[in-house]
């Protein structure tokens, strides 16, 4: 990490009128291009595994780059820069000021990362709230759909304390500013620590848990940070009162002490809670909306709701399309049992399987054959579905072979409507004669 050290042979010094290290001056850069190169190291350590060719080389540099360094390495190399900063950067103004580059990126890189790794691990519907039905290994959001105009606020408002404090002067600024500043930062950190305590597994075996704790982790160093370095830059800058006896020039007074301004800073969260609840009730939030956030939600930490149980279905088939796609465009029908579990059905998949029955009991040559290609390709592509617009477009794609398969139902079948209702009831035409 001593690329994080700044030009100061002692505390307070005045840099040196050397060309500092392009580590030094860049540190952020530096740091993410050496974890970079550590994930196509790892990478490279893997290859016997993957057994690639040389062909495959460019493929994999770019995998261990961005994947291995980037999504897997560069949080960790952000928080240990973010420990270093806490201990290092104390009292020297050259390493804290840049170091300010880690909180500047690392906040809404964190958060991103928060998103990615729930989504891509624990198959979070992020538009999924607790009462909603949602299938197979899908989980409902963290979040109340409802309150996350509050949370953006709050999160918005701490990253703009955060900004506040860090990069207007203190020897143009009365000292009240940086206080709201950092009572902003209070905030934010609060929600950070929340949404922690929300998606985070207690004694999970999933390593990729851990990950959810470095952003609440590095909000609270960076707060700590932030704080106590203005403190000690307060104290050696020199400040002078406006005239007047305003309420502003009182509140300055009280704070030319910057002592007080941790405290003072807890004291003015309160008030400026109040405030931001009060804006957003304009745009209709709840005064609540922080709480049912984290309460009005299901399958978390804070979670005071018990979800619908999920539904199964066979990702497979057509009943990706069937379960997974807009109500008022796939037209889901009704529950079925394929595979001992439940199905949603509706009339496209029916038909679907009701022209495979026609070809297993007319033609089994030519079904084990389409067979074999459905389930090499279905399969690929019904991975490829994974939201609801997806779904819907494979049911507008699907739409001429639907026509043809009801074409064939009715050209050999003597009641083609009757074996399309009974699919996935369990029951053939012969439990009904």
């Amino acid at each position: 990490m001593d690329y994080m050290q700044a030009t100061e042979p002692e505390k307070n010094a005045p840099e040196s009128g050397k060309k500092d290290r392009l580590a030094a001056r860049h540190p952020f850069l530096t740091m993410t291009l050496t974890m970079m190169l550590a994930g196509i190291v790892v990478m490279a350590l893997l290859e016997p595994i993957w057994e690639c060719d040389l062909n495959d080389l460019p493929e994999l540099i770019t995998q261990g780059a961005i994947i291995i360094g980037g999504f897997m390495l560069l949080p960790w190399g952000m928080t240990a820069a973010e420990i270093y900063l806490a201990f290092r950067g104390n009292r020297r103004e050259t390493t804290y000021r840049r170091g300010r580059i880690f909180d500047v990126v690392g906040i809404p890189l964190g958060t991103m990362y928060s998103i990615l790794y729930l989504g891509l691990f624990d198959d979070v519907v992020y538009d999924g709230d607790w009462s909603e039905v949602l299938y197979n290994t899908q989980t409902h959001t963290p979040i109340f759909t409802q309150s996350l105009p509050t949370i953006w606020a709050l999160a918005l408002v701490g990253y703009a304390g955060y900004l506040t404090v860090n990069f207007l002067s203190l020897k143009k600024t009365p000292p009240l500013v940086p206080v709201l500043g950092m009572a902003a930062m209070y905030l934010g950190t609060a929600e950070s620590i929340l949404w922690g305590i929300q998606v985070y597994t207690p004694g999970s075996v999933l390593f990729s848990d851990i990950y959810l704790l470095l952003f609440p982790l590095n909000c609270v160093i960076v707060t700590a940070r932030t704080v106590r370095h203005k403190v000690w830059e307060w104290e050696q800058t020199p400040y002078e009162l406006p005239d007047g006896n305003s309420l502003m020039r009182t509140c300055n007074r009280l704070l030319t002490r910057s002592k007080r301004w941790p405290f003072a800073a807890f004291l003015l969260m309160w008030p400026l809670l109040g405030i931001l609840i009060v804006l957003l009730l304009l745009v209709g939030q709840r005064p609540d909306a922080v709480i049912r956030a984290f309460t009005e939600t299901a399958d978390w930490n804070l979670s005071q709701r018990v979800a619908p149980q999920n539904i199964l279905y066979d990702e497979h088939y057509l009943c990706t399309v069937a379960a997974g796609g807009h109500k008022n465009v796939v037209k889901p029908l009704r529950l079925g049992v394929r595979h001992g579990h439940e199905v949603i059905v509706n009339r496209q998949l029916c038909v679907a399987n009701a022209f495979e029955q026609i070809l297993e009991e007319k033609t089994p040559k030519l079904h084990r054959a389409i067979r074999h290609v459905y389930d090499t390709y279905g399969f690929p592509v019904a991975k490829l579905i994974r939201s609801r617009y997806a779904a819907d477009i494979v049911y507008f794609l699907m739409k001429p072979l639907e026509w043809f398969f009801l074409l064939v139902l009715y050209l050999t079948d003597v009641k083609p409507e009757n074996r399309i209702a009974i699919q996935y009831t369990g029951k053939s035409l012969r439990d009904f004669l």
